[in-house]
């Protein structure tokens, strides 16, 4: 990304990568469901290409279990986020810096133009936050002790405006709707898995009849079609089955682009909401620094984090390895987008001045 591209290229750049990202997934998710229907569909044509297996019930179910369990995700996943990091809600403020931090959240949500989210803190003394939640109706923004202690106001609303920008810009739905398909694909990986582990190795072999007939043309008349056929339902069967088998790392990696680029673009709208994008480039200084990680957060929450809670070193790196294993963009590279904006916004001032 261009360190000249200023704020609303930037969100129009990665909204554009965000959506991209997201039809492959569901792509990637449908070719799993239908995968294993295309496989019988051609398996049974007879001689004269004709099939008998019509109706794709394999996809249908495999589908509609997915969807249950995505339903299931999606529901309660914002809630299964702050009981795993035990975070208490802030009712009443009973410390300064309790009090500063509701102030600065009723302040950050008046110029987004939203509900003032709940607020939490997590009892953890390095610095970190994240936002969770379906949307503006029900989101939540919770801190860590560690960075209420750590940062001065300015900085606590660069933080501030950097977690309700995703819930201004639907990040916490997006990023939850992420978790649930990933979690859907892991299952349905394994289960699948498990179930073709059992006869699929017979059907690859020729053993146990089933294969070799599969495998010869399929169908009463396969052999008369000659080898063509069979070789084709070889190739989709084995191209499947080795997209169930990569199924979870490839929708991890996906997961985690997705969530690269979301914190670009929460970034962005921060210093949007603040008019100060110096001050969020301060905070995220200091929770570099910090001497981490971030022991309450989980792997599972990873992602949604301003910051890596693991203190992954891949998240530091650029390059290809950093791009496909990061869960987040590397720190230097946005501390210099957020200088960068900071200096062409005291530019423009001196000159309007």
């Amino acid at each position: 990304m261009s360190e000249t591209l200023n704020l609303f290229e930037q969100q129009a750049r990665n909204r554009r990568q965000t959506a991209i990202l997201m039809v492959v997934f569901v792509l990637f998710f449908a070719w799993l469901g239908f995968g294993g229907d295309l496989v019988l569909y051609l398996q049974s044509r007879d001689y004269y290409g004709q099939a008998h297996y019509t109706v794709p019930w394999l996809g249908i179910v495999v589908t509609a279990i997915g969807a249950l369990v995505a339903w299931n995700s999606w529901v309660r996943g914002p809630k299964r986020v702050l009981w795993s990091v035990v975070g208490h809600e802030i009712v009443t403020p009973e410390t300064h810096e309790e009090r500063q931090f509701v102030n600065v959240v009723e302040e950050m949500a008046v110029a987004a133009g939203l509900p003032r989210p709940k607020t939490y803190v997590v009892d953890d003394p390095d610095p970190n936050a994240f936002a969770t939640g379906h949307g503006p109706h029900d989101a939540s923004i919770a801190v860590t002790s560690g960075l209420l202690t750590s940062l001065n106001r300015e900085e606590l609303q660069g933080v501030v405006g950097h977690e309700m920008a995703h819930v201004r810009n639907l990040d916490v739905r997006l990023m939850t709707m992420v978790a649930a398909m990933v979690g859907v694909i892991v299952i349905l990986s394994d289960v699948m898995g498990r179930f073709f582990g059992r006869g699929g190795g017979r059907m690859i072999a020729g053993g146990g009849g089933g294969g070799s007939r599969m495998f010869s043309g399929g169908g009463r008349g396969g052999g008369r079609r000659g080898g063509g056929g069979g070789a084709l339902v070889l190739v989709i069967l084995v191209l499947w089955l080795i997209s169930l088998i990569l199924a979870p790392l490839v929708a991890r990696l996906m997961a985690m682009a997705i969530s690269r680029n979301r914190e670009y673009l929460a970034d962005a709208s921060a210093a949007e909401l603040t008019r100060n994008p110096g001050a969020l480039a301060s905070a995220l200084e200091k929770i570099e620094s910090s001497a981490g990680p971030t022991k309450a957060m989980k792997r599972g929450t990873a992602h949604l984090c301003i910051a890596d809670p693991l203190g992954r070193k891949v998240n530091a790196k650029e390059g290809r390895m950093a791009d496909l294993f990061g869960t987040h963009p590397p720190m230097t590279k946005r501390l210099t987008i957020l200088k960068g904006m900071a200096f062409q916004q005291a530019k423009s001032a001196a000159a309007q001045a």
